[in-house]
């Protein structure tokens, strides 16, 4: 779904939510206009989602309001985030890649650069226990989705002997810079790729004066796990922003009412979630390798 240029996402079942598709990397400045644009069109959709970007985290809306946690690092100097702000074990990582001759630098957005995603992309079905939602994708597919904002992205490789290894693409909004992808081949992961190609980030960051480096989420609500320890040792926290939920339909404001806008997953206690998510993964992992 499109309205003006941007694009919207439809999800859910008993209680459909949109919300903007690039939510990441675009902003919802008037978002009065864009309910009464979904009601007018009525859209089908229940409730209307939407968050405020880091470090503007003072509400401004009188929407129904929870708190979404990123990770965030604070970018002053290369230097200083090297020395300073990452575990030990990180700028061990980060050496042994260099030890190792991988070779992480800016490239052009070029057909060598696509195919390598690609590559990386059909490795494996199954990444970290979840299957790989970048699977099968044809090298025309990639080369659409890493050019829809390549007016604001830096595309960052990761090479060992010429073969790209890795791939990150940092694209930057506001004050904030986003690393997406961040994918390595599995077969050489003993040579930390991926944080070798979180320093050169972080590197252009700092020389180019970008104060916030924005991964994802820092708690998906599983209680923690590889991903957010390696967010931990590479210097991120954890930031608070608002994100708004308005209702555009009763059914809206049941499902608000009733706290169901987030799924009923987000009822489970955590200490029953946990084990839950780690059997799913570990069934997918061995799945995946078969």
């Amino acid at each position: 779904m499109r309205l003006e240029s941007t694009d919207f996402y439809v999800l859910g079942k008993l209680f459909r939510t949109a919300g903007i598709k690039n939510e990441w990397t675009e902003d919802i400045e008037n978002p009065e206009a864009i309910i009464g644009e979904l009601k007018h069109r009525r859209i089908r959709a229940d409730l209307f989602t939407f968050w405020q970007r880091y470090p503007n985290s003072e509400p401004r809306f009188p929407y129904h309001r929870e708190w979404d946690n990123w990770a965030v690092l604070t970018v002053t100097s290369y230097e200083d985030w090297f020395n300073h702000q990452i575990h030990r074990k990180a700028r061990t990582a980060i050496r042994k890649a260099a030890k190792a001759g991988v070779e992480v630098r800016v490239v052009p957005l070029d057909d060598d650069y696509i195919a390598g995603v690609t590559r990386i992309f059909n490795e494996t079905p199954i990444r970290q226990g979840k299957k790989c939602s970048h699977y099968g994708k044809s090298f025309e597919q990639v080369r659409e989705e890493l050019g829809k904002d390549a007016d604001r992205t830096d595309f960052i490789g990761a090479y060992y002997r010429g073969e790209m290894i890795g791939f990150t693409q940092q694209i930057y909004a506001g004050e904030c810079a986003h690393p997406f992808g961040d994918l390595t081949l599995l077969a050489h992961r003993d040579k930390s790729p991926n944080s070798a190609l979180l320093a050169k980030a972080v590197e252009i960051c700092a020389n180019k004066g970008v104060k916030y480096v924005v991964y994802g989420f820092f708690d998906y609500g599983t209680g923690g796990g590889g991903l957010t320890e390696f967010k931990v040792r590479t210097g991120f926290k954890q930031a608070l922003v608002p994100r708004y939920f308005v209702p555009l339909t009763f059914r809206g404001k049941l499902g608000l009412a009733l706290r169901l806008h987030r799924g009923v997953r987000r009822l489970i206690p955590r200490r029953i979630l946990k084990p839950m998510v780690e059997i799913r993964r570990a069934w997918r992992t061995k799945r995946g390798r078969a």
